[in-house]
């Protein structure tokens, strides 16, 4: 990710200052920089397969917006989802569906 995060510091910095410089310094800053290691399209594909698994919907409307972002297709979004429904479960399926159809829904 060319773009330095600051999501951490901006919710939560005054809050949990060492978990906002963990998350936009070592997760994002070092982690996701290492475009050589994996792509930032495949990270985005694993993260939105581990949170809608976990069954974090609410981290993620963020993490579908970066995975656009990252090159991840309508098409791509739709064969993960109907393809994690069956490991991940249907109704965090039907979630993710109406979160991404709506980051989607111009395409």
């Amino acid at each position: 990710m060319a773009k330095r995060q600051t999501a951490g510091r901006d919710n939560l910095g005054e809050f949990a200052p060492q978990f906002a410089a963990l998350n936009d310094d070592v997760l994002f800053g070092e982690v996701w920089s290492k475009e050589n290691e994996l792509s930032a399209h495949d990270r985005s594909m694993i993260t939105i397969a581990s949170i809608i698994s976990a069954g974090n919907i609410e981290q993620l409307d963020a993490h579908l917006k970066i995975g656009k972002k990252n090159g991840i297709t309508k098409d791509e979004i739709v064969a993960e989802i109907t393809h994690l429904s069956f490991y991940a479960g249907w109704p965090k399926a039907w979630s993710a569906f109406n979160r991404a159809k709506e980051i989607w829904k111009e395409d």
